[in-house]
């Protein structure tokens, strides 16, 4: 930061401290009548107002020196100065991740050396007169982005519900002969996890190699039973950033969102869904759940296997010795589709993922179909949008109708008039809920994965993607695109600017806050 740029946000400080100090004051006064035992303290301790006042000098100093995104900043600087001292301590337990900061930059470092790939060995021509050629672009920006190139011979097999992503978890888990890697973000101890339990340990005992990788939020309610009878049977367990406080869980960051299932090296899932009963439909509040997995035969399924190993290492420091072609074989399909896998997460130089939506929609030519459970983009994403649909582009999104985040959907909600005004179509998904994490782009490109389109996928969370540059695949996921619009209802402009008052305040408030969700 430059000495101007400095002097400025300390002027900006010191102003704000002085506004501070007198809100502090009314603050005091307000709630005086509740403190009697120490009321005379607090009338004559103007200690209390220092101590106010350095709060908010020494939390919104570190905020201006972090430089984080203006709205981010001034999302907690608004939370600091209404929550006086309640603000100052969510900051500290939110907002602040030093140690976890300091970690993750020394996962980015490792990365770079754990596991090489011969990037070359996979960049084959890309086939003349595909739709790999129109995109060349945004093939070129992935591997610049993460280092992950374009893969040629791959197997595609799109599953889109829970009635068929878990029979295929399955019978490629039953097949395994040398490892079962699996990496989710939500493992429960119900009917459908203990089913993939009692698989893993079964396979454990014939002695193939099964890591689990799980997240110490999203799982955080799994029983030491079900966590013993894995281990007992010799399944290898690493938690990604255990949850020490159970009642401060709510908004944590640096969470694992990744949803990976590999098999000997040779098959690979990726997708928007976990492990529980409510992906079966079996949440009888949700009803039925729409979600998209795609599985993967080819040389795709080495940099998923890439991504497992560094999260492993990352946990638990091992670093396996297992023979290079046991971990990455030879892959032998007869696939001719062309995937590229990418990454993004506090490790990564840049925020991949978001980079690629944004180019993605940005130079859409015909249409863009977006199913997103959370929606909350930045300004990037929104004005990729909506500049799309004001230049001709059929630009329509799926939300959910039942929200399981109120905050969350209120938050979204403040996002829609612009996109309405701009010719963005918005349909409300009312079957179940919908927890896809599908762009379509132009009929050729598609991504399928576990980021949502949102800020907190893009910058705060561990997260993988697989692109596809495919008519046949951009084809079957749009069907299932149509199929999903005829369980929708369509957003018109007019009845969402008829919407109440009160509806329009409490997404006005969710909005200040979407930085953080």
């Amino acid at each position: 930061m430059k000495k101007r740029e400095f002097l400025l946000c300390l002027s900006f400080l010191i102003l704000l401290s002085i506004g501070y100090f007198y809100l502090s004051v009314v603050y005091v006064d307000l709630f005086s009548f509740s403190l009697s035992p120490v009321k005379a303290y607090i009338k004559t301790g103007s200690a209390v107002y220092f101590i106010f006042g350095s709060m908010i000098f020494f939390a919104g100093l570190l905020l201006l020196l972090e430089r984080r995104d203006p709205s981010k900043t001034l999302a907690w600087l608004l939370i600091l100065i209404f929550l006086p001292l309640v603000g100052f301590l969510i900051y500290l337990v939110f907002g602040r991740h030093p140690r976890k900061q300091r970690i993750t930059r020394k996962k980015k470092a490792l990365n770079n050396n754990l596991y090489p790939l011969d990037c070359s060995l996979y960049q084959s021509p890309l086939p003349s007169n595909t739709e790999a050629q129109e995109k060349s672009r945004l093939i070129e920006l992935i591997y610049n982005n993460a280092d992950f190139p374009p893969t040629t011979d791959n197997e595609i097999q799109v599953l889109t519900d829970g009635q068929e992503i878990f029979p295929a978890f399955i019978e490629a888990m039953e097949k395994a002969q040398k490892h079962i890697h699996l990496e989710t973000y939500i493992l429960r101890d119900d009917d459908i996890g203990k089913t993939i339990a009692d698989l893993l340990c079964t396979k454990a005992k014939e002695g193939v190699q099964v890591r689990l990788i799980y997240d110490g939020l999203g799982s955080r309610h799994l029983s030491k039973e079900y966590l013993a009878k894995l281990r007992t049977a010799g399944v290898e367990i690493a938690v990604f950033f255990p949850v020490k406080l159970p009642f401060l869980h709510r908004k944590i960051n640096f969470r694992n969102h990744r949803k990976i299932l590999i098999v000997d090296g040779s098959t690979g899932f990726v997708g928007g869904a976990n492990i529980g009963d409510e992906y079966l439909g079996k949440n009888p509040t949700i009803g039925y759940w729409r979600d998209t997995q795609v599985r993967f035969k080819g040389s795709a399924v080495h940099f998923l296997q890439r991504i497992f190993l560094q999260d492993w290492h990352f946990i638990t420091g091992k670093y396996l010795e297992n023979n290079f072609t046991d971990l990455f074989p030879q892959a032998k399909t007869n696939g001719e589709h062309i995937v590229q896998i990418t990454a993004s997460g506090p490790d990564s130089q840049w925020e991949a993922i978001m980079q690629v939506y944004y180019y993605t929609i940005a130079t859409a030519e015909k249409s863009v179909y977006i199913t997103s459970p959370y929606f909350i983009p930045n300004e990037s994403i929104l004005t990729a949008l909506k500049t799309a649909a004001l230049s001709g582009v059929d630009v329509k999104l799926i939300l959910p109708a039942k929200p399981d985040h109120k905050l969350v959907f209120w938050a979204a909600m403040s996002y829609l008039e612009e996109l309405l005004e701009s010719g963005v179509e918005i349909y409300f998904y009312h079957k179940g809920f919908i927890h896809s994490k599908v762009l379509t782009v132009d009929g050729i490109v598609t991504s399928i994965g576990s980021a949502n389109m949102d800020q907190r996928s893009f910058s705060l969370n561990f997260e993988v993607n697989a692109f596809i540059y495919d008519q046949e695949t951009a084809l079957r996921l749009e069907q299932d695109f149509q199929e999903d619009l005829r369980h929708a209802q369509k957003l018109s402009l007019e009845e969402f600017q008829n919407r109440s008052l009160g509806d329009h305040f409490l997404e006005s408030i969710a909005r200040l806050f979407s930085p953080l969700l």
